[in-house]
């Protein structure tokens, strides 16, 4: 039985297509929230990129009130299309379950997962290689839908680290607009939908495992330059859903 679920849920080829560069993306450091669904804030975050010898660099951190941290890092190219070239997952503090790091690398296909249990302190280790489809966009979703046409869907690829990484189909499409105030001018903002794909067999197994992915969403204000505002999925594979938002520095009284 479990050799079959095994071999269901393992990652298997498909065609793919990178997305193409439309707006270069540069130089940010922008103020970040995170929120449940609720709308409690459980940590304040920043978004930092820039380009280091043709390669950019984008890390997103969060830290929570109880110590926690969630640091994310991405390098990737944009020459035409934008390719993944790697990522980094470090987590840890008692907001997670266990701490964890992860490192991937698209030139040798090489993947890393280390995490240690908070309930017992039990270290494991995973390590192997994979064979990286062209629009892999770990840490690269927002990134992605800003570059998407207007009214254009989109099919790309995530690794999601179970810990084993397992390949998955995310179909992107707009999901309607909504009205958001930036100060007090309205603005548009078109709504997205990542919507994992696993097919019936591996859905059904992915069921039986607990481990169904979620639907992510996205906000992108749509003026002459697009401008992320809002995300709603889980940071990580098996994490919660969360609530992304921009925010400004305040003044202290």
């Amino acid at each position: 039985m479990m050799v079959l679920v095994a071999v269901l849920l393992w990652p298997r080829p498909t065609v793919a297509a990178p997305v193409p560069v439309h707006l270069v993306e540069g130089v940010t450091h922008g103020f970040l929230v995170l929120r449940t669904v609720t709308g409690v804030v459980i940590a304040s975050g920043d978004l930092l990129q820039r380009a280091k010898g043709g390669v950019t660099e984008s890390r997103m951190i969060f830290r929570f009130k109880d110590g926690s941290v969630f640091d994310e890092t991405v390098m990737f190219t944009q020459e035409r299309v934008f390719t993944l070239q790697s990522y980094r997952l470090r987590q840890r503090g008692p907001v997670f379950t266990e701490d964890t790091e992860i490192s991937l690398e698209r030139a040798t296909g090489t993947y890393q997962v280390k995490s240690k249990a908070h309930i017992d302190g039990r270290e494991k280790l995973l390590n192997g290689t994979l064979v990286l489809p062209p629009d892999v966009y770990n840490g690269m979703l927002l990134t992605v839908v800003k570059n998407l046409p207007k009214g254009a869907s989109e099919t790309v690829h995530m690794i999601a680290f179970t810990p084993a990484p397992r390949l998955i189909k995310l179909e992107v499409s707009p999901a309607g607009e909504q009205k958001v105030l930036v100060g007090d001018l309205a603005k548009t903002a078109i709504q997205y939908l990542f919507k994992p794909r696993l097919g019936s067999w591996l859905k059904l197994f992915a069921t039986l495992l607990g481990r169904v992915p979620p639907d992510f969403h996205a906000w992108i204000v749509t003026d002459e330059v697009p401008a992320f505002v809002r995300f709603e999925g889980p940071l990580y594979a098996t994490g919660p859903v969360w609530r992304i938002e921009v925010t400004s520095p305040r003044w202290p009284d």
